[in-house]
């Protein structure tokens, strides 16, 4: 037995384009104009190369598309009835175009609304439709660090044959994320966590966000960083130890930081540079608010306190608060530890026993991980 599936289907022809050029994405006026004379059939064929699976369930599917190259031109190729919205852009479309084009698909009454495009496509349609309707993204641009694209097309094809055959499918909610293109292009590295699509798909049809490798490391440490400046709250005291990722937070304040040592910010001032253990104690014991340990977790190893950070002593953390510690890292520096926990080596048996347990982790921008901190002997005695 089949399902009837009503897609639809919007393509951004510009996506990918900037790569050819070198330009780190296809964003923005001075872009789109040096991107006039290239081939824009890229994102148009790879939307083809994810229905070619659907052929034989042309009687299955129906496709409500934009007017020209943003879906239309291709609709005419492909065996589905469709019919066809708006009016044909301009050659060079714009971010309005992908807005004004997924409202339109979404009163129409598709089913699931799949688009060719990059981040930056993913964000105008985020900006559109939100969750009011399934999302699909093909990868076609130059950035795709989010995770709304399939795989390849050829998994989004598989996955809308699936859909089509009346399969199950999950539904589950992926964030759109993109750079910052004229400070990627300075040779900055700045990403923005958007919000979240309707995305149909499972593990092997969906690519992960980008976390992996040294440029990503980079993406993953600011978007903590942003993320938790965001939320350092007033007239607290933030002892913010050594590490890359503190370090991040650090850059996103404006502030200088010294790069094996401990800093104390209040306000988003730097108020102690380089403070040892007799200056945190003086200055905890003065703060009028709350203070807070900003650490992270040495790669590798995974030591939390004890290693680089001994001015944290026993007696500066407990003075601080052990519901006082927040713990910066990213995801890959967890699964690098392959299931091994996180270590607390303090010198304090005792108080090593009390850090020990199942702590929220920052791993990314409004993203956290459950992960367990374990004592130097635990890490011994497994070893054993």
């Amino acid at each position: 037995m089949t399902n009837s599936l009503h897609i639809g289907l919007l393509i951004n022809p510009l996506a990918g384009l900037g790569g050819a050029l070198a330009l780190k994405g296809s964003d923005g006026e001075a872009v789109r104009s040096q991107v006039e004379d290239l081939d824009t059939s890229r994102s148009r064929q790879r939307m083809a190369r994810a229905f070619a699976p659907l052929h034989d369930l042309r009687e299955q599917i129906s496709i409500t598309t934009w007017a020209g190259d943003m879906g239309a031109s291709l609709a005419a190729e492909l065996p589905f009835k469709h019919q066809v919205l708006g009016q044909s852009p301009a050659a060079l479309t714009s971010a309005a175009d992908t807005r004004e084009a997924a409202l339109a698909l979404r009163d129409a009454g598709v089913d699931l609304l799949v688009f060719a495009g990059g981040d930056g496509t993913a964000r105008d349609i985020y900006d559109a439709v939100n969750t009011s309707i399934p999302v699909l993204g093909l990868p076609a641009g130059v950035k795709m660090h989010s995770g709304v694209f399939a795989v390849s097309p050829e998994a989004a094809g598989e996955l809308l044959v699936t859909l089509c055959q009346g399969g199950l499918v999950g539904l589950t909610q992926r964030e759109v994320r993109d750079i910052d293109e004229e400070a990627f292009r300075e040779g900055r590295v700045r990403t923005r966590f958007y919000g979240e699509l309707a995305v149909p798909g499972e593990g092997r049809y969906l690519q992960q966000t980008k976390v992996a490798g040294r440029e990503s490391i980079e993406l993953v440490a600011q978007d903590i960083a942003a993320w938790y400046v965001e939320h350092m709250q007033a007239g607290y005291t933030y002892l913010v130890g050594p590490g890359s990722t503190t370090a991040a937070v650090m850059a996103e304040l404006g502030l200088a930081n010294t790069l094996l040592g401990v800093d104390a910010v209040r306000d988003g001032e730097l108020i102690a540079a380089d403070l040892n253990e007799a200056g945190l104690l003086a200055l905890v014991k003065d703060a009028a608010a709350p203070c807070v340990i900003l650490v992270t977790a040495i790669g590798g190893q995974g030591h939390v306190f004890g290693r680089g950070n001994q001015q944290f002593s026993p007696a500066v953390i407990r003075a601080v608060g052990l519901n006082r510690i927040d713990i910066v890292t990213a995801k890959s520096k967890i699964t690098g530890l392959a299931g091994r926990p996180l270590i607390a080596d303090t010198n304090d048996p005792a108080l090593d026993a009390e850090l020990s347990g199942y702590r929220k982790l920052i791993s990314g921008y409004d993203d956290f991980v459950l992960y367990r901190i374990g004592t130097s002997s635990e890490e011994l005695n497994d070893a054993g």
